[in-house]
């Protein structure tokens, strides 16, 4: 019998630009908290007790972007439920901090935060373009993801999960995965940068790092094909 394949998508767009992809894994999504029918769960560390309540043992569960340090930590917390993980534009600290080079700084998080609680409309476009700097289709990548994306969540869930970005740190619990575990990392990523992939590839024991040239923070997006073909060839193995 085939592992059960969830997946966590990222901050703010939701399922919708995951969907193709997620359906020709024969996956299933769990939400990030307070997206679709999920309750808003603000402490992190709940919230990951929450997904790992509610996984079978043995899954392979997913993440992209905030929804991969969910994903990491709770393949720490409940290795019994993680059969194996996968990291889409994952990193153990969004934030640069002592010892982490490899994120944004806390000042354009604060800047980035206010601006999004004072008018999301205007700056959700803004974010999507951003973090698509450096893709071969950028441009047409950014328009696909602001077309398949889910409807806006509350500024709350906004905030909370900007908050998260905030203050998390997954670099102790990166050493405590257990399962066999394939980072997936855009080359040109300005958002998760590929430095940071390289060093959280480094913390979690025997994980796979592998690289989509010529792209940036939405591989699912800007190269299907491969990234379905990568993550399969991964449950195979």
């Amino acid at each position: 019998m085939t592992a059960p394949l969830v997946f966590i998508p990222g901050w703010c767009l939701g399922r919708g630009p995951l969907n193709a992809a997620v359906d020709a894994l024969n996956g299933r999504f769990f939400d990030l908290p307070g997206y679709g029918d999920a309750p808003l769960i603000e402490d992190f560390d709940a919230a990951a007790a929450d997904v790992a309540a509610r996984l079978a043992p043995g899954s392979t569960l997913c993440g992209w972007s905030l929804g991969a340090q969910l994903a990491l930590a709770v393949a720490a917390l409940a290795p019994e439920k993680v059969g194996k993980l996968v990291l889409v534009a994952g990193t153990a600290s969004f934030v640069q901090r002592d010892g982490w080079p490899h994120g944004m700084p806390l000042p354009m998080l604060a800047e980035f935060t206010a601006a999004i609680a004072a008018d999301p409309e205007a700056m959700l476009p803004r974010f999507v373009g951003g973090f698509n700097r450096g893709d071969a289709k950028a441009k047409s990548v950014t328009h696909d993801l602001l077309q398949l994306a889910d409807p806006r969540p509350s500024g709350q869930v906004l905030g909370t999960g900007l908050a998260w970005l905030r203050d998390v740190d997954l670099r102790q619990a990166a050493g405590q995965v257990k399962a066999p575990s394939l980072l997936l990392n855009g080359s040109a990523d300005p958002l998760m940068p590929l430095p940071a992939a390289q060093a959280l590839s480094a913390l979690i024991p025997g994980a796979r790092l592998e690289v989509f040239n010529d792209c940036a923070h939405a591989p699912f997006i800007s190269q299907p094909d491969e990234f379905i073909a990568r993550i399969s060839t991964f449950l195979n193995d």
